[in-house]
């Protein structure tokens, strides 16, 4: 392997014609210089440096070497250079996982801060469930997760960040009942709720807790869809408050008695090393305000 002194010290030689100089450029002395050339000749097996005169000038292979050697430095100097940017913390990347509600309302405002102040960060969202996400962490696969506690591994930290009141939603012109529809409100009713994760288990055990077992005539993916699909008429659901904050005017909405909130948190793990990007990026989450 080529020693990146050595080659620096023989093109620093012929380049200023002399060890002397070589060395007062370096901050070393002569005889270390020369050392660094001979060890470079002993590599090689070649002569590289011949004295013309009071002169240090390259030999034929030292010629043949000179174009190489100046071009592997080059390349080292780029190479130190690129990373610079890393080092200061202002480029990089921060891969974050998200449910589909918080990847629409939450990330991007969250996200816009840290943009402004790195505008070199690429930030990569993935969107998935907890579950999903959990596994991804775990395998390295991203390097913060916002997720719908409850969520758990041993090699993880979790921070809850942000509390989330469900909402119960209706068409235009329904007739929500003082105070906020309860359990048994429901019951009647025609339901469209979210498929699957923590909002929706959270969702059930509200039902169980009185005696009332969650039945939804349609189950979705998206909540945006039950949007729309609310909008159009078609039924009630509940709903995060996160993905309402916008759009409420389309719809009769209400908080549901007893309350249910959701509580969203930001997970990594506990071995991840906290770029000046990652940090930025919990940062502002723990700044988040819908």
């Amino acid at each position: 392997m080529l020693n990146l002194d050595q080659l620096s010290a023989f093109v620093s030689v012929v380049d200023l014609g002399s060890f002397t100089a070589a060395a007062e450029r370096a901050g070393l002395t002569q005889p270390a210089i020369s050392l660094q050339v001979k060890l470079l000749e002993q590599r090689m097996g070649v002569r590289l440096i011949e004295r013309v005169g009071r002169r240090a000038q390259p030999s034929a292979a030292g010629v043949e070497l000179l174009a190489h050697a100046r071009r592997i430095l080059g390349e080292c100097a780029a190479a130190e250079e690129a990373m610079t940017p890393y080092r200061q913390g202002a480029v990089g990347r921060v891969r974050i996982g998200s449910g589909g509600t918080a990847s629409i309302h939450l990330l991007p405002r969250a996200i816009a801060p840290v943009k402004k102040r790195m505008p070199g960060l690429e930030i990569v969202v993935r969107v998935g469930n907890t579950d999903e996400m959990i596994r991804d962490l775990e395998a390295n696969a991203l390097d913060i997760a916002v997720v719908t506690l409850p969520a758990s591994g041993r090699s993880l930290e979790i921070e809850p960040f942000y509390e989330d009141e469900l909402i119960a939603v209706a068409p235009k012109g329904s007739a929500m009942p003082e105070g906020g529809p309860t359990p048994d409100f429901f019951k009647d009713k025609i339901m469209m709720l979210y498929e699957g994760g923590n909002t929706r288990r959270a969702t059930d055990e509200w039902f169980e807790t009185a005696g009332i077992r969650s039945q939804p005539t349609m189950e979705f993916g998206s909540v945006e869809a039950i949007k729309e699909l609310v909008a159009a008429g078609l039924g009630w659901s509940i709903l995060p408050g996160l993905a309402l904050k916008r759009d409420r005017g389309r719809f009769v909405t209400s908080p549901v008695q007893p309350p249910l909130v959701r509580q969203l948190g930001m997970v990594i793990r506990r071995d991840k090393h906290l770029t000046r990007g990652l940090r930025e990026v919990m940062k502002c989450l723990r700044a988040f305000e819908a």
